[in-house]
Formats: structure tokens, sequence, C-alpha cells
């Protein structure tokens, strides 16, 4: 029970569970920190990528790999006109509207999969088998996911941090009045803004079809997951929402494995809840005055 390969192995299955649920939850963050919207339709719209990704390799023939970047352009586009026709017609309102907005483009995305996609099981077995490194089991599956995830996690990073609208997003989400006082386009940020994050959680849904089957309800799922990385975290940190996934990514591995399974899953609501309680503005967030 206590050797040393046997924690290194799940130490890396957590690692790995991370870095798809850090690219999962980058794009809700993000929403959040420029717009102060909880976007309860972002579970659905990985979902949605996923399925467009899915589509593409059944239809087409495509490589998951070569399919994502696709369905991540179709994904921002749709983020654009949503929040062009939708959401920026709420801002600045009560706090609910942008949330009931939300909400209910959530059913209606849900209720469109069904119809489209039918309620069955989808998967993208397109990489099989395991890679043995240093007495250390590798699934090719989560191996090549995690990798495309952590370089598209680091790519979003540096544009937020060295691109110009990377600045104005930054700069948006920090102080909205001074960004537009600066010549900052405040309604094009939250525009590109949205549609980064739509794409993100469409890249995001892509690799977990590649090692998760998915139905058109998962998104109810997969946002349970992104709220819980993102309160662990810190509520609009980029930098809380990558530490919360591998917080959560490492307890769920560990907590599944020496309890069980349905603990694992459990373990996300006890570390969201203990947080809650102890630091509510997450481990990396810092509190409104």
């Amino acid at each position: 029970m206590w050797e040393p390969v046997l924690w290194g192995q799940l130490l890396i299955n957590g690692v790995m569970l991370a870095g798809l649920y850090g690219l999962l939850a980058l794009g809700l963050n993000l929403v959040f920190g420029v717009m102060r919207v909880i976007n309860f339709a972002h579970g659905e719209l990985v979902m949605l990528g996923a399925f467009v990704t899915f589509w593409g390799y059944t239809a087409f023939g495509l490589h998951p790999l070569l399919a994502l970047p696709l369905s991540a352009l179709a994904l921002f586009a749709l983020g654009w006109v949503l929040q062009r026709l939708l959401l920026e017609r709420v801002l600045g309102g009560p706090p609910m509207a942008g949330l009931l907005v939300t909400f209910g483009l959530s059913l209606v995305v849900i209720n469109a999969g069904l119809l489209v996609f039918g309620a069955d099981i989808r998967s993208i077995p397109v990489v099989t088998g395991s890679l043995l490194l240093g007495g250390f089991v590798f699934p090719r599956a989560r191996g090549l996911a995690f990798l495309v995830a952590v370089a598209l996690t680091a790519l979003t990073v540096a544009f937020l941090k060295w691109s110009a609208l990377g600045r104005a997003i930054r700069a948006t989400a920090q102080h909205p009045e001074v960004a537009i006082t600066c010549g900052v386009d405040v309604r094009r940020t939250r525009l590109v803004t949205f549609g980064l994050g739509a794409a993100l959680g469409s890249a995001a849904g892509s690799l977990l079809m590649v090692i998760l089957p998915m139905d058109p309800q998962s998104g109810s799922f997969l946002i349970l997951k992104a709220f819980a990385v993102i309160i662990i975290g810190g509520l609009g940190s980029v930098a809380g929402g990558l530490l919360g996934a591998l917080v959560l990514g490492v307890a769920e591995v560990f907590g599944a494995f020496f309890f069980s399974t349905v603990f694992g899953e459990v373990v996300a609501y006890v570390l969201l809840l203990l947080v809650l309680l102890v630091r509510p503005a997450g481990l990396l967030g810092v509190a409104e005055r």
C-alpha cells in the first residue's frame, strides 16, 4: 500500500486528469473574470464542441487533433454570436439576469443536442494501449489528451500575458472603467472573451471524449467539475484555476483508489465545501471588498 511506485503512479494519474480539468475550467474562469457572470451554459458548450469533433471524426474520418481546431473555431463563432445577441443585453443589469440567460441557454443546447445526436453515449477511441516508462504506466489516450491540454493552456496564458488583445482582456477583468479611459474597446473585448471561453471549452470537451464516453447531457456533470476547480482555486484567477485543477485531479484519483470510485467523485464537492468554509475567495483568489 505504501510502495513508492504505487504512489507515483497515482500522482501521475492525478496530474494527467488535472491537465484536462485545468483546460475545462479555463474558459469559464476567463468569462467570469471579464464579465462577472457565471456561465451556466459552459458545460453544454463543452459537450457541443466534443460532439462537433465526434461528427468530424465519424463523418469525414478526421483525426480528433485535426477536428479539434475546427470545432474550437465553430464554438468561438457561436460564443461570439451568443455574447452579441444575448449576454451583452443583460450586462450591467441585475446579477440574476446573466445567470438566468445562461441557464436557459444550457437547457436549449441540451435539448438541441438530444434532438441532433440522440441520447446514445459516444466516444472517440482513436488511441489505445499504454506506454511503460520508468516503471510507470502511461495510457496513450490520457497522455495525448494531457499533452494537448497543457499545450493549449500554456498558449492561452502566453496570449493573455504578451498579446495586445490579451492585455486588453486582463485590463478589462481588473478595472473595466480604467480600461475604457485607456482606449480599450471593452465591448469587443467581452465578445472575444466569451468566444475564447467557448473555444477552450470545446477543446476540453474534444479531449475528454477521447478518454471518456459522453452524451448530450454530459455538460451538467462537466460544469460541476469546472465550478469546483475555479471555486477551489479562486474565481477569476487563471493561476488559481490551474492550482484548483491540480488539487482536484490528484484528490479524486487518490480518493477513488483508497476508498471507492464513488468517493473519488464526491471528493470534488467535499473540497469545494471545505474551501468555502475556510477560504471563501479560493486558494489564490482575492476577496472583494
